[in-house]
């Protein structure tokens, strides 16, 4: 199998699973869980639309909590090649369990004998049903809403935004770049779990942030994000199915559960915003360093009007929070690629060359790196470690991904182009000025007569 369908299919499984995967859950709530997420339909990788039996998901849940992600990556059957008999037929007891949803495994097989003449047990025809999540039950029952408006504790769900901010360097100069402050806030405390400026909006400046306020605050339960291209990317589904964090993505045009984040972000530009472009702003440094002294001592200290407590005593209040491994927590934010191996034993990432194990000519091999350091690339085949690319021929050490930092502004020369070119053109122009061949028009008949020295001309002398 295609190593990218590879990795997607386990991204693909672990965002079916992440809701039940909640270590929190009472093995009854756990249940309930399962059965709901067993009767839903999921969109494969492949575009397919599928349902999953009970017996799968918790297959899958177990895999991951031993292996992690890798646990997740569908295995070679023992059958493959192997042509079951008439498969077909339990896809049209599908179609037709779907058409009408009351009729009866009994039922449906007497259908299927009168259209092909073949006999199918009931009971066979109720299993495979149930493995659909097509059973009775599961199509009788209403659909519930799980979860409520408030998360019932710190770090159950993190919402994250990002806010247009001001122009750096303000007042706005040539050189300036607008700023765009990536955000995460508790759902329960309305902690300002993290914040930082960027002036690239991208999937990487979304992962720096993620990042610290993992290290900074533990792990999230639920992530709930938008659509937007910082939190709708395979690096992001990566690092959440590493770590076990349920990415969420909101509807689009439905901003249910965003009135937290909404309100965060209007009182962010009333109270800093507005005073940072009051009293200017230098460089990218200084904004980010007077928000997180902001952050910490008046957003996260003052008392919420909903909660009456402040943000920081709600969050620390039932204890240390869940902390990352830190392994884990490493191979959660590098970046993943699939290469085939060339005849010459070397793979290409960005323009670079690496050399690797001569065994994986012509194999299909998953690279694994830090996007700001490409001198360092793992090699994996078929999930497991196959040494590392050394570098063969390096032309950019950071992937292209990663926001440059900002460059400083260069001291003034003092040169004044536009006025040397007007200089230039005023010389060429008018040239010196030579008083001696100044029209004498305009002058009277007594003046023209007289000399330059005064002294009057030759007529008058005589």
């Amino acid at each position: 199998m295609d190593r990218d369908l590879t990795e997607a299919i386990a991204l693909h499984r672990w965002a079916v699973i992440a809701e039940a995967a909640n270590t929190r859950l009472s093995p009854a709530q756990k249940g309930v869980v399962v059965r709901a997420i067993a009767a839903a339909t999921h969109t494969h990788p492949d575009g397919t639309q599928r349902r999953y039996a009970r017996g799968t998901i918790d297959r899958w849940i177990r895999d991951w909590r031993t292996k992690g992600l890798e646990g997740l990556r569908p295995r070679p059957r023992a059958d493959t090649g192997v042509v079951r008999a008439r498969p077909e037929l339990f896809e049209e007891a599908v179609a037709l369990r779907l058409e009408v949803p009351s009729r009866s495994a009994a039922q449906i097989a007497d259908i299927v004998w009168h259209r092909h003449g073949l006999r199918v047990a009931s009971r066979t025809l109720r299993a495979q049903l149930r493995r659909r999540g097509l059973h009775a039950e599961a199509l009788a029952a209403e659909p519930r809403a799980f979860g409520r408006y408030e998360a019932e504790a710190p770090n159950d769900r993190w919402i994250t935004d990002v806010l247009v901010g001001p122009w750096v360097p303000h007042p706005r100069v040539a050189s300036s770049g607008r700023a765009r402050l990536f955000l995460i806030v508790d759902d329960h405390s309305r902690l300002l779990v993290h914040g930082r400026f960027h002036r690239f909006e991208n999937a990487r400046a979304g992962q720096e942030v993620l990042r610290a306020a993992i290290v900074r605050r533990g792990l999230p339960v639920v992530l709930y994000a938008d659509n937007g291209a910082p939190f709708s990317n395979a690096a992001l589904a990566r690092t959440c199915a590493v770590l076990g964090i349920r990415l969420v993505h909101s509807k689009p045009y439905s901003p249910e559960g965003r009135g937290k984040q909404e309100r965060l972000n209007r009182f962010i530009r009333e109270r800093f915003i507005a005073e940072a472009e009051h009293v200017g702003i230098e460089d990218w440094g200084e904004l980010n360093d007077r928000f997180e002294a902001w952050a910490e001592q008046v957003a996260n200290r003052r008392v919420h009007a909903e909660t009456n407590q402040t943000p920081m005593a709600r969050f620390e209040a039932p204890g240390p929070p869940r902390a990352a491994d830190p392994a884990r927590l490493i191979e959660a934010f590098r970046w993943s690629v699939a290469r085939r191996v060339t005849r010459t034993a070397t793979v290409s990432l960005e323009s670079n060359s690496y050399a690797v194990d001569p065994a994986l000519v012509g194999q299909r091999v998953e690279l694994r790196f830090d996007p700001e350091d490409l001198t360092v690339i793992e090699v994996f085949h078929q999930g497991r470690a196959a040494g590392v690319a050394t570098p063969f021929v390096i032309g950019r050490h950071t992937h292209r991904a990663t926001p440059p930092p900002p460059r400083p502004d260069p001291p003034p020369t003092g040169v004044d182009y536009l006025g040397l070119v007007a200089a230039a053109h005023e010389a060429e122009v008018v040239g010196p000025i030579s008083f001696s061949q100044m029209p004498l028009s305009g002058l009277g008949t007594e003046e023209a007569g007289q000399g330059t020295d005064g002294s009057e001309g030759a007529e008058g002398a005589r």
